[in-house]
């Protein structure tokens, strides 16, 4: 027997990477989700909009770029649908130049595309979309105070955002009932905590990929709402949005479990690293003993 698990511990690592291969494969080819239950940092964020009054302004931030597209657009798609389940006026922007294809790709999901979950809703009332702005937490600085000084169109068509029925009454981010961020490094999450919601007293809420996320749990929840935490997160969120809206399971179930369903190959994977580590543990502990 001692033998046997100290040849363990020389298994060819090509064989190792065949089965974290097969383990991310089978799973993605059998749709095989892994449903979620919400944590506390997460259900407040869900909580947040729920109490919300319809009509209420939101802002959400997407400060990310395609190499984290897995893990943060999953987060926008689910928080964007929410705010239109609720009836809130939803504005779009972001810090970071490729924030702006990835507005458009939440757009396309919830407004515009062919399988689009609220195609009913209208452009300039129930939705904005004001685009990317140069200047990091400067930008944020700014609109803190003077929202229409700094974005003074659309990204869209190019008219003046006085122009749309869902800026009425809004001219600074004091007047917006909460930020989201979704993010994945600088300017993000903190900038948004930091310049907008200690100076403004404006709830802050959103999601970040997970090797971030450590560095904004102290945030929570004195300054910060609530947080997804990488896909996981995400995953919990959906998990959420379809406790509080059981309708939603009939319909755009791609969108709407994205993070479900990638959650399933991620779990498989862990745990055969997982056992991978432990059959190395035993047979080094084997090797040792059958030395001495």
């Amino acid at each position: 027997m001692t033998g046997f698990l100290v040849k363990m511990g020389t298994i060819d690592r090509r064989w190792i990477f065949l089965v974290i291969a097969l383990a991310v494969i089978i799973p993605l080819l059998l749709n095989m989700g892994a449903p979620m239950p919400a944590t506390p940092i997460v259900q407040k964020i869900y909580d947040k909009i729920e109490s919300l009054p319809p009509g209420s302004h939101v802002i959400m931030s997407l400060d990310y770029g395609p190499a984290t597209v897995p893990e943060n657009q999953p987060m926008a798609d689910a928080l964007a649908r929410h705010c239109m389940e609720k009836d809130l006026k939803l504005i779009l922007m972001a810090l970071w130049p490729t924030g702006v294809r990835q507005i458009d790709v939440t757009i396309e999901n919830l407004y515009t595309g062919d399988d689009a979950t609220h195609p009913d809703k209208v452009y300039g009332e129930d939705w904005l979309n004001i685009g990317y702005k140069a200047g990091n937490q400067g930008v944020i600085n700014v609109i803190l105070n003077d929202f229409k000084g700094l974005f003074t169109t659309d990204s869209r068509d190019g008219q003046p955002i006085d122009s749309f029925p869902i800026m009425k009454g809004v001219a600074n981010l004091r007047d917006l009932e909460l930020i989201l961020c979704i993010g994945s490094g600088k300017p993000g999450m903190k900038e948004w905590i930091q310049f907008a919601g200690d100076q403004g007293h404006i709830p802050v809420a959103g999601g970040v990929t997970a090797v971030e996320a450590p560095l904004l749990y102290p945030y929570y929840p004195r300054q910060l709402v609530g947080l997804m935490g990488g896909l996981q997160g995400a995953a919990e969120y959906e998990s959420a949005l379809l406790d509080g809206y059981p309708s939603l399971a009939g319909g755009s179930e791609y969108l709407l479990r994205a993070a479900t369903r990638k959650m399933g190959p991620q779990t498989v994977a862990h745990l055969m690293i997982l056992l991978f580590v432990i059959i190395g543990n035993i047979a080094l502990f084997a090797s040792r003993r059958e030395r001495s």
